[in-house]
């Protein structure tokens, strides 16, 4: 059941204008809560973690597909598919997020910065200088314009609000278990790879709406962000992350990647881009017209795949 062209505009547009709401209860904090009872659950019942993280998957992302299809279902259309194309892509809070760190940089609050950067990233910002803040700032806005915007509306496309349910399960699932540490390393393998499987082709659609936007922009190149995106989009350790992350970073002429710290440990990453212009507030702000140009030129392409 796929969604019309009027129904995904609705639905970005009351993103826009809303963003998430804080205080009321929101589908993708339910998966979060539901992976965290099954995660305990399974600790204490599997005799193998690498099964019980296939196990996890199954629960969550099966889950997330009875839900939405019964509320399909069950409630009016097309109100109930505007709500769940809101619900399911996160532009305007991925922006909130980022420019009040931009905003304590602007105003030369260092600490008040690394501390709201903390808010939206998982390396250490205790210690960060400012260019550090903002390189971090632009390569979170970089993968979560994939993963947070591409994405959603990509699998909108394909499936209607249950296949963008299915990836935002598959993507949350990512983001809490995903990890290669001690903890994670059996459990989340599987959504690990899942969530690789699932971004790997709207990550590369990104650069091309980021090339796109930028031929567009006064100051970014759209040559650059292709050219940099080819030579250091696959140096990354994620088969993904790296090519939005690239895109950005020749669209704005930056310099990213290098020393994180998480947990006190030392993460090295290949550089992304070359460093022709600062990493500041500055640079920061111009991520803007480049988040909010692909979210709409990927809603247009979407709207015009849906038809009327």
């Amino acid at each position: 059941m796929t969604a019309t062209a009027w129904e995904v505009a609705a639905g970005v547009l009351l993103d826009l204008a809303l963003g998430d709401p804080q205080r009321m209860p929101h589908p993708v904090r339910a998966m979060g809560a539901w992976i965290a009872v099954q995660e305990r659950w399974w600790r204490l019942q599997a005799t193998s973690l690498r099964l019980a993280g296939v196990a996890l998957w199954l629960g969550t992302v099966g889950a997330s597909l009875v839900v939405v299809a019964f509320s399909l279902y069950l409630l009016p259309r097309p109100w109930i598919y505007i709500y769940w194309i809101y619900s399911l892509i996160a532009v305007r809070d991925l922006d909130q997020h980022a420019m009040q760190v931009v905003f304590a940089l602007e105003e030369g609050d260092l600490v008040r910065a690394r501390q709201r950067l903390a808010w939206i990233v998982g390396r250490d910002t205790q210690d960060l200088k400012e260019s550090e803040v903002a390189r971090a700032v632009i390569e979170t806005v970089a993968e979560n314009l994939s993963d947070g915007v591409v994405a959603p509306l990509f699998y909108l496309a394909l499936g209607g609000p249950l296949l963008m349910a299915a990836y935002k399960a598959v993507n949350t699932l990512d983001s809490m278990v995903g990890y290669k540490n001690e903890r994670y390393r059996e459990l989340g393998w599987f959504s690990a790879r899942a969530d690789d499987w699932a971004n790997w082709l709207p990550a590369r659609l990104t650069v091309i709406l980021i090339a796109i936007i930028a031929a567009l922009l006064p100051g970014c190149s759209a040559r650059d962000a292709l050219r940099i995106a080819w030579r250091d989009g696959a140096s990354q350790p994620s088969p993904n992350a790296g090519y939005p992350e690239a895109a950005m970073a020749g669209a704005l002429g930056v310099r990213l990647g290098g020393e994180n710290f998480y947990g006190g440990v030392l993460s090295r990453k290949a550089y992304l881009g070359d460093p022709r212009k600062e990493l500041n507030a500055e640079t920061c702000r111009r991520t803007r017209p480049l988040l909010y140009g692909v979210a709409l030129l990927a809603t247009l392409l979407v709207c015009l795949v849906e038809g009327g």
